[in-house]
Order: C-alpha cells, then structure tokens, then sequence
C-alpha cells in the first residue's frame, strides 16, 4: 500500500511487497527456462517461430558465447537497429548475458542520427536488421561507417555475417559464459536507450539491470501475470514499452512473448491475439483506436470478400500507455471484455513506469488519471519554479524517486545534473495528485498554452474532443497569436464518412460546454498525426506545420 507522511500533500510512497529482484537479466531468464523449460516463451508471427523457454535459452546461450568469440566484453556497447524480430530479443538477452551495454536505435533514424548514436555511445559492434519498409539498413551502416570510428563489427541479420557469428559459438564452452555471466552486478549499466527530444540531439538515458529488470517485473506484477499468460507485444522493442514492460515482464513471469509483426499492423495484432489466444495487449491509445476502428468495420477482407472476424475472448488485461487513454475507446475495451486494462505513465529515464492502474481500479480512475506510485518507488508534484511539494489537487511538476531512476545521460553530466536533484527525476510533466494518490498528468511544462493570460492544458480540450461523434481521435496544440499570446488549434481526424469538422462547426459544438477560451480558434482535419517510433505525438512538428499552413 501507499503511504504519505502527509495527506495533503502531493506526496506518496510505494508499497515494499513484493521485494526488490537483486540478480541480472541473465540469471532471471536462467530462472525462467528452470521453471518452465517446455511452455512457450516466444512465438514470432512474421518468422513463424515458436521457441519454448528450454530453446529460447539454448539459442540465447549460442549467440552469447558468439559474441565472447569475437570479443566482445563487459562494458561495451552493441548497437541494435531492426524492427521486432526474434533475433531482436535473442540479442536483449545474449548482450546483458555478457555484461555488454544493449544501445537500442530507433528504426525510423536515418544516417545523420544513426551516425550520432554510435559515436555518442561509442558503439563496437553493431546488429542491424537488411532492411524495414523504406529503410535500407545496411545502405545506411555502411554511408555512416566511415564517420564512426569506434564501430568494429557489423552482423546483418538474414546474411552471411549473422550465420558466420553463429558459428563461432562452438569456439566457446557453457563455462565461460558461466564465468562471465557471474561476474556481473545487476547495478552496472546493461541499456542505453535514446530519448526522443523534441530539440536538439536525443540524450541516451543509461539503465542498469536493477532499473529494467525490476521494473518489467513489477509492471507484470500489477497486471496479474502468470506462467499462463500470453502477452501480444505490437509496440516497438527498441523503446522500454516493448523491451521492458513486455519482454522483461513476460520473462520474470514466465509468460509468452508474442510478436505479431515486425512493425504496427492492426489486423495483424488482432490476429495475433485471436490466434494465439492472448490474454494481455499493449498499445498506445492510438494503437488500439485502429484496431477498435478495423473491428467495427467489419474486421477488414479475409481476402474472398467475407468480413474478418477476429475471437478476442481470451483478452482479459493489458497496457496502454504514451498518452492518455480516452474513455471513449476505454468503454470499448470493457464492452469486448477487457476489463483489467491496466494504465501505465512513466519515461524512459525511470525505466520506464512510475504510476499504474491496477487492474481492479475503477473506470473513472482508469480514463481519468494514471494511476497511482508502483512499488518501492516516491512520487510527488512540486511547483517547478520553488521545488516545493505542492497541495493535493494543485497542478505542478511530477517526480520519481527509488529504484528506477536511470543512473544517468550516457556521458553527459551537465544534462544529467539538470533533470536528476537529490536522487528526483525531473519529468516536465505536469501532474495533479488526488486525495487518495491518484495521478492525472494535463500535460508537458512546454506544451500548456497560456492564452490571455489563462493557463490551458491541452489534454481537457483533447477529451472534449473525443465526446464529439465524428471525432475519431483529436490533439490540440498552441499557436502564436498577436492578441492573446498564444491561441488553440485542434488537429482532429474524422470517423470515415463523416463531414470534416470546421472552426465553426466546433464552436457551435462546443458552445455553453467549454469556456470561451478553452474552444480551438482554428481546425485542422489529417488522415494521422506526426508520431514518433514509439506511438507518440509529435507536437513540435504539429506546431511548425500549424504556423506555415496558416501563416502565423
């Protein structure tokens, strides 16, 4: 249970049941294939792999003891660049069994930021996918190659090199990597993951095994997971949500990492889930607005003209997490039965999740706030300018104390310094805590909208939104204004054959149910939003976009 010295404060602490896991990733998928060597641990539907514990280990096992052949040692770093494939969580695994530094690289960079990361993180040797959609991997490696001088080696899954690799697991005996393995502390760094920010380079957030470890497990903990669950896992595994919260949670659990496809298909995950009887899927919220979207309309072409019809019976939990979750697609998941949907908040620099649902919170709670603090971790909202705790209900800046917190920006102190005071991360959310620990987060520091002199958040404007019939999923933005400062504009995408929504038409929607200056001046209608990788929106390029369309 939570508990807060005191209740008026925006200040809680985590529970310390259950305790803390104090061994690495290694060990606790040695644990895993022990405990249930013949359950499924991986099926991979694009590759049409399925791999039990006993086998996931053994192959994690041959690509470790490779990577000893080659040389590579404790401390330094592979980079992995591929969509979610199985040999993507065969090098999760391998790597943190040799002690080496997972850096995992967004699939969308191209060669100007791929250049970046492998000299920021000084990365040795690197694992990359042939290529994904418009993405030529290996083109790209080798423009960027002669810029990065501490690359070594370079293993192109699907060639040659990856099956050389392989073969050079014979030069090295189960004991050695025994050996290597119990040489590491479960506090030394073992991933390095990139920030997406929205200036400037993105920073590498560096997270040891304690950090992920634990929190994978403790998520799965909170979501009820067993030996007999399945987790369909469509969000990407170069971000924490896939690598941690899906593949670390399944692991300490033994439970089955399902892959439904290298990148986001909502027929495909669907699929995945009715097929493999799933009973836990992860998304962002717009994740499952298309596949909710696919299911009304009839679940898509089997291909001879009858509509798809897709069994989600075995659904029982799962995690939407990124942005805030609207009560409109919320009640579609508890119609189809989903009723332990569980909310996750957190970044990546907390590894990643601070506050969760659980799985028996009520409706209210699950689509109005975030949840309340995990396990063995502190929570509270200062006023970002004093850095006093403020009262509960009050608006301010919301922070993380305890396990979770990254042990720093891979070699960049000063950046550190800025977001981490006296163990605190620093979010530049903006949260409001209620009287019984719940969180709401309104918003980024950066995007609130001060229009006359009126802060606005644009997460209310944005559920209004979704209470509009035609409006399929909505985000509104600040944009520069003469007069007030700062005026709204709502990007909104329409239900398919609905008539586009106009700034007229919004007003007169929303006039009498929103204050006059919470209603968007301008409308914009899009097919999407810019997001990045990782299911999350965009709202710089929103603005930039915004400006040079209307001429502000």
């Amino acid at each position: 249970m939570a508990t807060s010295a005191d209740p008026t404060l925006s200040h809680t602490v985590g529970g310390t049941e259950p305790p803390l896991l104090e061994h690495t990733i290694g060990d606790s998928l040695d644990a895993a294939v022990v405990a249930y060597p013949d359950r499924d641990a991986l099926v991979d539907r694009a590759e049409a792999v399925r791999l039990s514990y006993r086998e996931l280990g053994a192959q994690v096992d041959r690509l470790a003891r490779a990577l000893i052949a080659v040389g590579l040692e404790k401390g330094d770093r592979v980079g992995i660049w591929s969509p979610n494939t199985t040999e993507w969580v065969l090098t999760q695994f391998a790597t943190a069994k040799v002690g080496a530094v997972l850096v995992t690289i967004n699939p969308a960079y191209r060669t100007h930021e791929l250049a970046y990361v492998l000299n920021q993180a000084g990365i040795r040797m690197l694992v990359t996918a042939e290529s994904f959609k418009t993405s030529d991997y290996v083109a790209m490696v080798e423009a960027s190659r002669g810029e990065c001088p501490a690359l070594e080696q370079v293993f192109v899954v699907g060639q040659r090199s990856w099956t050389d690799l392989l073969a050079r697991a014979d030069e090295v005996g189960p004991e050695r990597l025994s050996l290597a393995q119990r040489d590491l502390d479960p506090h030394e760094p073992i991933n390095i993951q990139y920030t997406s920010g929205t200036t400037g380079f993105p920073k590498g957030a560096t997270l040891s095994h304690h950090n992920i470890l634990n929190n994978g497990y403790l998520v799965g903990e909170v979501c009820r997971y067993t030996e007999a669950d399945r987790i369909c896992i469509p969000v990407p595994f170069y971000h924490c949500f896939g690598m941690v919260m899906g593949n670390l949670a399944a692991v300490t659990h033994g439970a089955c990492m399902v892959i439904p496809a290298p990148g986001f298909d909502p027929a495909a995950t669907l699929a995945a889930v009715a097929e493999e009887r799933c009973t836990s899927l992860y998304g962002v919220p717009t994740m499952f607005i298309a596949e909710w979207s696919l299911l009304e309309g009839g679940g898509g072409d089997t291909g001879g003209g009858a509509p798809r019809v897709y069994d989600l019976s075995s659904l029982r939990t799962g995690i939407m997490a990124g942005s805030p979750c609207p009560a409109s697609m919320m009640t579609k998941l508890i119609e189809s039965g989903v009723d332990e949907m569980t909310i996750c908040y957190g970044m990546t620099e907390t590894s990643p999740v601070s506050t969760q649902n659980r799985v028996d919170d009520t409706f209210e709670q699950k689509v109005n706030t975030v949840g309340s603090v995990h396990p063995h971790l502190e929570i509270k909202v200062v006023d970002p300018v004093t850095g006093e705790t403020v009262p509960r209900g009050t608006p301010g800046e919301f922070c993380t104390k305890g396990y979770s917190v990254m042990l720093g920006y891979w070699e960049e102190p000063e950046k550190t310094a800025e977001v981490l005071v006296d163990g605190w991360m620093h979010t530049g959310d903006i949260a409001v805590m209620d009287d019984e620990g719940f969180v709401q987060i309104t918003g980024r520091i950066k995007d609130m909208v001060i229009r006359g002199g009126e802060n606005i958040y644009p997460r209310e404007i944005e559920e209004f939104l979704y209470t509009h019939p035609d409006v399929l999923d909505a985000q509104v933005i600040g944009v520069p204004d003469d007069r007030y400062g700062e005026e709204l504009c709502a990007w909104v995408r329409m239900r398919e054959g609905a008539e586009a929504l106009t700034a007229e038409s919004l007003r007169e929607y929303a006039s009498g149910r929103l204050a006059h200056y919470k209603i968007p001046r301008y409308v914009i209608v899009v097919d999407e939003f810019p997001m990045t990788v990782t299911g999350k929106v965009r709202k710089v390029e929103m603005r930039e976009k915004t400006v040079a369309e209307l001429g502000l």
